[in-house]
């Protein structure tokens, strides 16, 4: 059973800060309210069924005289004026009121509408409920323009980064309803139900059909996370937002390769493939926690996809784009979590590991020790505008480090048979060179060297990942954390992806990976890897920069700023799984919440001055773990039942599931 409602998500539309258009999903397509009216609807997208340029305006007649809902701003008679909303993973709610007073006859009615993309079926429900305001008989009538694309009917595997274009052939898209107009009792109010469709799909699906979807969906998906409670302000609607950044990710299309299908994006049509790089590279622990051993079905289409030529696959699986020099590890970091959360079996450990020695072989040895690896140019790596992160670079070579020794951990607990003494010393050889071969003492950073040896320092973001791959030693983690400050790499809203202090690479058009901002789950992970660090106070300084996202966003867009409380206009995405990335850093980063491959669960909560935070209800392989952290204590509970700390401050909430192997048993 869910620990959250529908409820729990709503959002109120009057403190929305969003970078284009506010989308509703129904786990089978989307759709998006036109900006500024009570009724109007804009585009719609239900794969493969893509309606870019549809358009829904509604004009009313009250009294005989003319209503238009067209957003006109300005004064005088405008017409029906939109006064607020509510979002919610199944709908939008919006309100409007037109009041007139003219000719001795008083014309007022209050408007609700709710938008919902159809489940199951390629189109959308709007309901209009009018409510005369007079205390005389008021006629309406609604008259309803459908205009724009037909349905292009567009092949999954076409579904990639942009939403697929207007125009061109496909199926007629039609509007029913149940009837347009009534006389109106004083008090009275009706509901007209209009359904937009395309071609002659079923005409009975409503609002409800979609509510019912997803109530079945928060209860599937969200029965084994915890529920957060805190005095801490801001703390939980942050919370609350990132889950619901990871919800409206989740696709349930039965064309899809997998179900639930996990997009990138996908709200606004676009991105509704999976990348490898996000889906498993941010918050690998709740995503196990929402999808159960289904997770395994995703890693498994991932990597059926080739890895070594693709970053991402499209909703039927086929493989979209150029090979990302992180896919393999954010896979074996999704593997490792499916690991402690469900179990892992060999043969997928196997692939795991057959996926990385291919995309090593993809990106080729480099110095005359070969051990470390060219990542290529921008369009393998996280496509800077600049020249800098490129080629040889800190990350991610230090995460392939990592990702060796996770699969060693993970032969070990899976009787995969890998080398695992082999990986192990590679892994160890090669964080050893990261920092002999990169690392500049003099700028406290690391260099990125070019084929021909040229180097350069890029103040990114990047770097932080070396340090969480743990490729730093002491004083290169210390140099490293002292550009964490005001004016560098920390805004009053975030963290920026570039240092502010780097002129040679900061910038201010590309938010996400060259500064002014960043991609909507580094700040958060950057937050988590100080966690791990044991540097509390940083950690939270970090996290607490973002808890405006939570009063102004329903879900996280794809970047923000960090010198302000926006996020960029147009020309991104209008949500990312990412953001689910918040909720990691609060469950296993504050919370310490730590799954361990062997099936073990090991929680070193580190709490907050001045607060506290509890989170109840994680569930574990069939144990229910709470974690409270006060000022003055941490409890962990285990099916209500204390359990102690160590001496090193970690409680052993769950004991091994399984007998961890010899290496090549």
């Amino acid at each position: 059973m869910s620990p959250y409602t529908l409820d729990d998500f709503a959002f109120d539309l009057r403190r929305a800060a969003p970078p284009a258009d506010i989308w509703v999903g129904s786990g089978t397509g989307t759709v998006a309210p036109l900006p500024g009216t009570v009724c109007g609807v804009g585009g719609w997208f239900a794969p493969p069924y893509a309606v870019a340029g549809g358009r829904l305006t509604v004009e009313f007649e009250v009294d005989g005289a003319p209503v238009a809902d067209d957003g006109q701003r300005g004064a005088g008679d405008r017409g029906l004026l939109y006064s607020g909303g509510t979002w919610r993973p199944d709908r939008i709610v919006r309100h409007g009121t037109y009041h007139q007073y003219r000719d001795g006859r008083e014309r007022s009615i209050a408007v609700r509408s709710t938008l919902a993309a159809r489940h199951g079926e390629p189109g959308y429900v709007l309901e209009i409920a009018v409510r005369n305001r007079t205390d005389r008989s008021l006629p309406v009538r609604l008259r309803p323009g459908l205009s724009g694309d037909r349905a292009r009917e567009v092949p999954l595997a076409d579904w990639g980064w942009m939403p697929p274009q207007a125009g061109g052939d496909g199926q007629p898209v039609t509007l029913v309803h149940n009837g347009l107009s009534v006389e109106l009792e004083p008090g009275a109010e009706q509901v007209f139900v209009l359904g937009v469709q395309a071609g002659q799909a079923g005409t009975r699906a409503t609002a409800g059909d979609t509510t019912r979807a997803w109530e079945a969906r928060l209860s599937d998906v969200l029965a084994r996370v915890p529920r957060l409670s805190t005095d801490v302000p801001g703390l939980d609607a942050y919370y609350r937002r990132s889950l619901a950044s990871g919800l409206v990710c989740l696709w349930d299309n039965p064309a899809f390769v997998t179900t639930p299908f996990v997009a990138t994006s996908g709200m606004d049509g676009g991105a509704v493939c999976g990348y490898a790089w996000d889906t498993g590279g941010y918050a690998p622990h709740l995503l196990t926690l929402m999808l159960g051993d289904r997770v395994t079905d995703v890693i498994d289409a991932m990597i059926s996809a080739d890895l070594t030529n693709h970053y991402a696959i499209a909703p039927d699986g086929t493989g979209l784009g150029v090979p990302y020099a992180y896919s393999a590890w954010s896979l074996i970091t999704l593997g490792y979590a499916a690991a402690g959360h469900v179990g892992i079996d060999s043969a997928l450990v196997k692939r795991l590991y057959d996926a990385q020695a291919a995309l090593d072989g993809r990106f080729l040895p480099c110095g005359p020790d070969g051990v470390l690896r060219d990542y290529g140019d921008q369009h393998n790596l996280l496509e800077m505008r600049s020249a800098g992160w490129e080629h040889v670079v800190a990350s991610p070579n230090a995460e392939r480090a990592w990702s060796l020794e996770m699969l060693a951990d993970l032969s070990e607990v899976s009787g995969a048979g890998l080398p695992a003494a082999e990986l192990r010393a590679s892994a160890g050889r090669i964080r050893s060179e990261v920092v002999r071969q990169l690392w500049d003492a003099g700028a406290g950073w690391f260099r990125s060297r070019y084929p021909d040896g040229h180097t350069e320092l890029a103040y990114s973001i990047q770097a932080f990942d070396a340090l969480r791959a743990g490729a730093c030693p002491p004083d290169v983690a210390a140099a490293l954390v002292g550009h964490l400050r005001p004016g560098a790499f920390l805004g009053d809203y975030g963290v920026s992806s570039v240092s502010a202090r780097d002129e040679r690479h900061y910038e201010l058009g590309d938010v996400d990976w060259s500064g002014g901002g960043a991609y909507s789950g580094e700040a958060p992970q950057l937050a988590l890897t100080l966690w791990e660090r044991g540097q509390p106070a940083l950690a939270w300084d970090v996290l607490r920069r973002l808890f405006w996202m939570g009063e102004h966003f329903p879900y996280f867009p794809q970047e923000h700023y960090c010198d302000r409380p926006a996020a960029p206009p147009v020309g991104r995405r209008a949500n990312v799984v990412a953001g689910l990335t918040g909720a990691e850093a609060v469950v296993a980063g504050l919370a310490g919440v730590r799954p361990r491959p062997d099936g073990s669960l090991v929680v070193r909560p580190q709490p907050v001055e001045g607060g506290t935070v509890e989170l109840r209800g994680l569930w574990f392989r069939d144990r229910c773990v709470d974690v409270v952290c006060a000022p003055d204590r941490c409890l962990v509970t285990v099916d209500g039942q204390p359990v102690a700390a160590g001496p090193d401050g970690a409680v052993l909430a769950v004991p091994p599931a399984v007998r961890a192997l010899a290496p090549g048993a």
